[in-house]
């Protein structure tokens, strides 16, 4: 059994994370972006009340709306920094949320003080608020988004009852009796006196809904996020299993179809090659001219491979394995096969070598076996042992290239029969084909 071994980073899932808190700053980024823009137009429609429309607001309207800018600006500036912590986002959007609450509660409608602050509620309302939650979904953390619901709730309520203790007299809509005329309606609602609070409980209300089902919403979004992280990783690490083993076009259709690298059985040719002689070849010479030299042959080798769409999948020292039809399907593997052993004596002339060849043809197992640290894509089966017999046998026939009856059936040419070969490790004798 042979492999192609690849390391499977320990740290994947550490990665992914990394790269989803990457996303998550940059939309924190983006929700301080639009943060700081509502607040400007918050500021220029105020200014714009106040100079055009005869409205005069409190003026430290206007110091809060700066105090807000600066806070989002001194938090953007910090964000995916040293000085960046995890709670500095929860904290933000709290004091938004409190801010936002406390100006219905603290800040005078009117200048003269006799407008009861209670109209602030029942003339503007809750959706200011809204904007708050949907800029948290920005940072694609649903814990952030149902922390900014629940403070803007707890915040709005605090807001309320704040004001509400300091009227000496209240109105709801419990003080309407079952039968109340139009006119008595008329007293309640438009009694200054009128908090309404079963609007603030509808109000809170959906907006919580809101809340929990952006919340659901990013963590949606998060999944498939990490599904699409995990699919690029899976295909990254196809493209490293195969590496420079195989040619462009099959790389990208493995990468397209990771699965073809599962555990499977498929109708495949193996080609086993080893160079003869390479003992000798090697005593006479120094490593470092002979590493030189084996290299410089195996790279040759490696693309005789790949030009007849066969997968490299171990060198073996001096030589190596590679498939034709696993993982990647193919119609005529025999065929693929027999042309690439052709092409290796022609690498192996040029190089000064003398090479053996084994081919064989039939099931072969295939897949990616091993830890969660490291994987081998293998082949194994009888056909792979076959192939290793035929070239090994190749000494004593004397033959470069050796083959089964299922590689020569598809040769597409006559070959020199052998009949009757014991093949070590082969309980059955068995016909084997030469070519040269």
């Amino acid at each position: 059994m042979t492999t192609l071994q690849t390391a499977q980073p320990a740290a994947a899932d550490r990665g992914d994370e990394d790269r989803l808190a990457q996303a998550e700053r940059q939309g924190l980024r983006l929700a301080i972006i639009c943060r700081t823009v509502a607040v400007g137009a918050a500021f220029l429609w105020v200014a714009i009340s106040w100079f055009l429309l005869g409205f005069y607001p409190n003026p430290w309207i206007f110091v809060a709306l700066g105090a807000f800018t600066a806070i989002g600006i001194a938090h953007a500036s910090v964000i995916g920094t040293r000085f960046d912590r995890w709670w500095m986002k929860y904290a933000i959007y709290l004091v938004d949320a409190v801010g936002i609450c406390m100006t219905f509660a603290l800040f005078p409608i009117s200048r003269s003080g006799d407008v009861p602050q209670i109209l602030a509620f029942r003339a503007y309302g809750i959706y200011y608020l809204f904007p708050l939650v949907a800029m948290a979904t920005l940072s694609l953390s649903p814990r952030l988004v149902l922390w900014t619901g629940a403070a803007v709730v707890v915040g709005w309520w605090t807001a309320f009852l704040l004001v509400i203790s300091t009227m000496e007299r209240t109105l709801s809509w419990a003080d309407l009796s079952p039968g109340a005329s139009g006119a008595d309606y008329e007293a309640v609602f438009l009694s200054p006196d009128f908090i309404g609070r079963g609007n603030r409980v509808e109000e809170t209300g959906f907006l919580f809904i809101a809340t929990v089902i952006l919340a659901l919403g990013v963590l949606r979004a998060r999944r498939v996020f990490r599904a699409q992280v995990k699919a690029q990783a899976e295909r990254e690490r196809v493209a490293a299993t195969l590496g420079r083993y195989v040619p462009e076009a099959i790389a990208k259709r493995l990468i397209d179809d990771p699965t073809a690298l599962a555990p499977q059985e498929r109708h495949a040719a193996i080609l086993v090659m080893d160079i003869a002689g390479f003992t000798a070849y090697s005593a006479s010479r120094s490593p470092t001219e002979v590493i030189e030299h084996l290299n410089a042959f195996l790279a040759g080798c490696a693309d005789v491979i790949a030009r007849h769409d066969g997968v490299v999948i171990q060198f073996t020292g001096d030589g190596l394995m590679a498939s034709f039809g696993t993982p990647i399907e193919s119609a005529t593997p025999e065929a693929e096969a027999f042309a690439a052993s052709r092409d290796l004596l022609s690498e192996a002339e040029r190089s000064s070598f003398s090479i053996r060849v084994g081919l064989a043809a039939g099931k072969v197992a295939s897949g990616s076996i091993g830890s969660s640290n490291r994987q081998a894509f293998t082949v194994y089966g009888d056909t792979v042992n076959r192939a290793a017999r035929l070239e090994a046998h190749g000494k004593t026939l004397g033959k470069p290239v050796l083959m089964d009856d299922g590689v020569a059936a598809k040769a597409g040419e006559t070959l020199e029969r052998f009949e009757g070969q014991e093949l070590k490790g082969l309980a059955d004798k068995v016909d084997v084909f030469a070519l040269g």
